[in-house]
């Protein structure tokens, strides 16, 4: 029974992470990340204004996603 339950739980957050991957959840945290590590001297713009960017860009070059 143990087994069963750790192999649901292993599933459940596999589907978590696969699901979070596409939606871009960690997309920030990498981007600081790059950011401190490239361009340490450089500002670093809140959360916010990632993804307004980020969204800006996308509307700006809609043949670069795939849907």
């Amino acid at each position: 029974m143990t087994a069963l339950v750790s192999g649901i739980a292993r599933g459940l957050r596999a589907v978590h992470w696969y699901v979070g991957s596409v939606m871009g959840d960690k997309d920030y945290e990498r981007f600081v990340a790059h950011q401190r590590r490239a361009h340490p001297s450089a500002p670093v713009p809140g959360e916010k204004e990632f993804w307004r960017r980020r969204w800006a860009e996308q509307e700006a070059e809609p043949n670069a996603r795939c849907c």
